[in-house]
């Protein structure tokens, strides 16, 4: 199964640069028609066990979730880049894409997203006259017609939170009398709050807004030929507050302004009976770094002589796992009753490996409430007694306690 393929260089990607419009004087959701261009949306302790590495990076197919770290977090700051690509061609017909959710915001039935086998044609055009023109394959198609009015059915993909990144996807309006609209959220908290961008066949024109607690800011955009029937191409890129759309390869708007929403999930959007398809969906995508990675990678960079440290946190599950790490592939690794005993009470836990010594020491907030673990690796020298080890591993703790005040300061 193809997990790469540049979609932005097919697409022609652009940022466009320009004045930032406001995105001020939000209004009550309300009718959008195809005309006017606005949307609605309404309602909605054990000694440490040997330490152990695996990998993973940044990659995800849609319906194959591959946890493949990208190794790359080694100086405070610097994150590699990463791609997520939804190949919807990897479902039989009629199946729903995994790691998603179907969301509905206002009223009506809920959608209908599955797979459906469709016409497409190539993001390159043939090298010869005697290249197919098209070629059919799964597609993501929302096939529920339900025409009331205040209705928009989304799917959100749950893999991953994202910051900044190139949202790029191909889309084609199959039908819709009420409306025949398709488009994209972005840093979607809930079905209340979240931007989004979509076109419109009956309106002809591409529209920019965002939800605010089932508020939406006045829409921003052109008027472009949105074509019923046919293939368009849709993209946006967010970095830190700056917005930029593009539209068939082309900018379409000066570059939008707003700090409503640092980050969040992306996924598709249809409005009413609308009858939309889409593909080639890709995600370019810079990682998120929790602050405790920031925070080990300092302490790495100034005493690089450390084997191995990691942060872990507690689970909604109940379980530990690694948030930070020397080795970042160990990243959502599962931690020990070591790692469990000194977040539920401060235990510290100590270990002998060949020529090292290991030990787990708990992290407190400003309050001592225990919000994390500490596992410190150092090498250990002749003569050495827990005691000068622990003094030793301390030290490193209380450099990563002096800039946490609260878990929040850990994520």
């Amino acid at each position: 199964m193809p997990l790469f393929f540049d979609t932005h260089a097919h697409l022609g990607w652009a940022r466009c640069a320009g004045r930032l419009p406001a995105l001020s004087r939000p209004r009550r959701a309300g009718r959008d028609s195809a005309g006017q261009g606005g949307d609605g949306a309404s309602g909605f302790g054990a000694a440490p066990a040997k330490l152990v590495c695996s990998r993973r990076r940044f990659c995800y197919a849609a319906g194959m979730r591959m946890p493949l770290w990208i190794a790359g977090l080694l100086l405070a700051g610097k994150v590699a880049g990463a791609e997520t690509t939804f190949n919807f061609s990897d479902y039989p017909e009629g199946a729903t894409p995994t790691n998603f959710q179907a969301v509905l915001a206002g009223g009506g039935a809920p959608g209908a997203w599955q797979t459906v086998n469709a016409e497409v044609p190539p993001l390159l055009a043939p090298l010869t006259d005697r290249a197919p023109v098209v070629a059919r394959h799964g597609v993501l198609a929302q096939t529920a017609a339900d025409a009331t009015d205040e209705r928009f059915p989304m799917f959100i993909y749950t893999g991953e939170k994202f910051r900044n990144f190139k949202f790029t996807t191909r889309f084609k309006i199959v039908g819709g009398v009420t409306e025949q609209m398709a488009g994209v959220v972005f840093r979607y908290q809930n079905a209340s709050n979240y931007y989004v961008v979509r076109a419109s066949a009956l309106g002809n024109n591409l529209r920019f807004y965002k939800v605010v607690d089932n508020v939406r800011s006045d829409p921003i955009g052109p008027d472009v030929a949105v074509t019923a029937g046919d293939w368009h191409a849709l993209g946006v890129r967010c970095e830190g507050n700056q917005i930029t759309v593009s539209f068939d390869g082309k900018p379409v708007m000066p570059a939008l302004g707003d700090n409503t929403f640092t980050e969040g999930l992306v996924g598709f959007r249809t409005k009413s009976d609308a009858l939309s398809y889409f593909t080639d969906a890709t995600v370019d995508y810079t990682p998120i770094v929790p602050n405790a990675q920031v925070i080990v990678n300092s302490i790495i960079e100034k005493e690089p002589r450390i084997l191995g440290l990691r942060i872990y946190t507690a689970q909604t599950n109940g379980t530990t796992a690694v948030i930070a790490s020397k080795d970042t592939a160990e990243a959502g690794k599962a931690g020990t009753d070591a790692e469990a005993s000194a977040i539920k009470d401060g235990t510290v836990s100590f270990g002998r490996e060949k020529s090292a010594v290991v030990m787990t020491l708990p992290l407190h907030d400003r309050n001592g409430e225990f919000i994390g673990a500490v596992r410190v690796r150092l090498k250990s020298f002749f003569g050495e007694t827990q005691d000068t080890a622990l003094a030793r591993a301390r030290m490193i703790v209380g450099q990563i306690q002096d800039q946490v005040l609260s878990d929040k300061d850990l994520l």
